[in-house]
């Protein structure tokens, strides 16, 4: 299955008593990367996640931003700080005593003061807030994948109209290139013909200028070559697993032969045609620049 590098995924769940959001976005990287926004207090989570993503996305930078709200707090206490309490409620009396103010120190009023008080919440249980996040990640990755592979079919079809265009300008150099040696050997014997002035020419040294010369232009090697690319570029898209990186190793492969060919090329619409497939290989090169 061909899978693009880019994709989004997004998932909101209720769990053990806590608001969870993941978002999770990737775009083409060479490599795995994972870059990740966790609610403060949770950022033993990426240790969880990094693993986890890895056994279902092998390249593309990744970025996920998790978002965890707790909806009940049972392991929370208030705890006063006293010493501070009396140290506000004795300032308060003086003040009263002294400008001769009503002494209606209470609790509410101190309870304005928030440094009296402070909040101590149990430590979170990492296992449980994991098995709680995961369900959301898990959800949010299926979504994620899904888009990349519905890309990247779009990008398989893409490819495969490409290389058919591309087979099909081989096999008009194919039918070209014996013509051209047959062409160069009537151009050599009429050029001889005409400095002989009606002599008898040559036929052994016409023999041997053309055989030099379709040596020299014979591309046969080269088409043959960029035919079996085509061939182990079909079998890669319908194969299962990243295939991305070996793609862009082959594509640099039919670039060659096509430089190859081209470097060969004597003949005007020869070049023509090794225009148009190094167009069509740098349009599919871009392309497989973005499967995983």
């Amino acid at each position: 299955m061909i899978r693009s590098m880019t994709g989004y995924g997004r998932q909101e769940d209720i769990a053990g008593g806590r608001g969870i959001i993941v978002e999770i976005k990737s775009v083409n990287h060479r490599y795995f990367e994972l870059s990740s926004r966790i609610t403060r207090g949770y950022g033993f989570l990426e240790e969880r996640l990094k693993p986890y993503l890895q056994e279902r996305i092998s390249r593309g930078k990744v970025d996920v931003y998790v978002s965890i709200e707790t909806l009940e707090d049972t392991d929370v206490q208030v705890l006063v700080n006293h010493s501070l309490a009396a140290g506000y409620v004795n300032a308060l009396r003086e003040l009263a005593e002294k400008y001769n103010l009503p002494d209606d120190v209470t609790a509410s009023s101190l309870a304005r003061y928030s440094d009296i008080f402070t909040i101590h919440k149990a430590p979170e249980d990492e296992d449980a807030v994991w098995e709680a996040v995961r369900p959301a990640a898990e959800k949010a990755v299926d979504s994620l994948l899904a888009m990349r592979e519905a890309e990247g079919a779009r990008m398989k079809q893409d490819v495969l109209s490409r290389a058919e265009k591309i087979i099909e300008l081989v096999g008009k150099i194919e039918e070209r290139s014996p013509q051209t040696v047959e062409e160069y050997r009537s151009k050599l014997q009429q050029r001889l013909e005409e400095m002989l002035a009606g002599a008898v020419t040559d036929e052994q040294r016409i023999l041997t200028e053309t055989a030099i010369f379709a040596d020299k232009v014979a591309v046969a090697e080269e088409t043959v070559r960029l035919r079996s690319h085509f061939d182990q570029l079909r079998t890669m898209l319908e194969s299962e697993g990243p295939v991305g990186r070996k793609l862009d190793f082959l594509v640099q492969e039919m670039n060659r032969e096509a430089n190859t060919i081209g470097s060969k090329a004597v003949d005007a619409q020869i070049a023509y045609l090794v225009v148009d497939i190094k167009a069509e290989i740098e349009k599919i090169r871009e392309q497989i620049q973005n499967i995983e």
